[in-house]
């Protein structure tokens, strides 16, 4: 049962990102509805369980590990599962215990996420401008993200900022976060936006700015260089020479990366989505919580494995939004 987990199209899964919650302190317009519903407390894996089953992935193979939301710092007690964590970390079968947080509850938990042995967080941030960061997360508060972001770098993370990029809202701030980000020594990833939940499609189309066109404008103020460089995730990188930062560009819709995807989502309440755009998922509450045993689950997990699909079906080409997923972002996490 320690054989790796091999996709049918021979790619090797090591990378489990894991929502630990579908509840987030913002509303952001691409992530979530205004006046969400949130799942009964009762659906969600329990601390406990969740351990439970990262360790079995772990086991299974998993070298990277991604704790996503919702926001993941907005769940009761989730330090003891960071503090869990560490063990794998420990052992040196866990390779990178890693998070992608909106940075709200960084000043609260930065210096605990090193301890547990975090070095770096990926930080979604689409604009510095503090009344259009008010309208895109509805509830958002720059001023105590930026304080988070401080004290992370004192604690000694590493801070890569991701931005969606949206056309007509921040458009106008490509290079000034550009330099903001290599002023503060940190990496940036732009990402394409997707077709994610019920927001509706019309909207997914006003806002689309492809990163083919972004690249391009880059590319009229600084000298872009390809990096070979992959991180286990979609992301393929430059490096702008005139400030020497990385730029990374996550494009689902303008290029398809899946032919390298080493990666699987598990939600806070146990479904394993094998890929972020399409509805095929396992159940794997089911066996985890139907036996003591980690036999069933080990099983579930591999059966999962194997109906990972070749890749997604987002398209913007034919001006509507063929592939979009019904559930939100906040659900099957980041």
């Amino acid at each position: 049962m320690t054989a790796p987990l091999i996709d049918p199209f021979h790619r090797a899964v090591n990378y489990l990102r894991v929502s630990v919650t579908d509840r987030c302190d913002f509303r952001c317009v691409y992530c979530m509805a205004e006046n969400m519903t949130f799942l009964p407390k009762k659906e969600l894996l329990t601390l406990e369980e969740l351990d439970r089953m990262c360790s079995t992935f772990i086991r299974l193979g998993v070298e990277k590990l991604r704790i996503t939301g919702g926001e993941p710092l907005v769940r009761r007690d989730i330090m003891t599962f960071f503090k869990g964590m560490k063990r794998h970390l420990d052992s040196g079968t866990l390779k990178e215990l890693t998070l992608t947080t909106n940075g709200s509850q960084l000043e609260r938990f930065a210096e605990e996420l090193y301890a547990c042995g975090v070095r770096r967080v990926n930080v979604s941030l689409d604009t510095i401008d503090e009344d259009k960061f008010a309208d895109i997360t509805r509830w958002g508060r720059l001023q105590q993200v930026l304080r988070g972001l401080d004290a992370a770098q004192d604690a000694g993370l590493r801070i890569k900022i991701n931005a969606v990029a949206l056309k007509g809202f921040n458009e106008d701030e490509l290079f000034t976060l550009a330099e903001w980000c290599a002023s503060r020594d940190m990496d940036m990833t732009w990402i394409e936006v997707m077709p994610m939940g019920d927001l509706g499609n019309e909207d997914r189309l006003d806002q689309y700015w492809s990163l083919k066109d972004l690249r391009a404008r880059l590319a009229e103020r600084y000298t872009l260089t390809d990096l070979p460089e992959r991180t286990g995730g979609p992301a393929r990188y430059v490096r702008l020479e005139e400030t020497g930062q990385k730029i990374g560009f996550i494009t689902p819709m303008t290029h398809n990366f899946c032919e390298s995807c080493n990666r699987v989502r598990l939600t806070c309440t146990g479904q394993l989505f094998m890929c972020l755009g399409q509805e095929d998922m396992a159940d794997l509450r089911a066996p985890l919580r139907g036996s003591e045993s980690d036999a069933a689950l080990e099983d579930a997990i591999r059966a999962a494995i194997a109906l990972k699909p070749k890749g997604h079906d987002f398209d913007y080409s034919r001006q509507q939004v063929d592939g979009q997923m019904s559930r939100h972002m906040s659900h099957t996490g980041g």
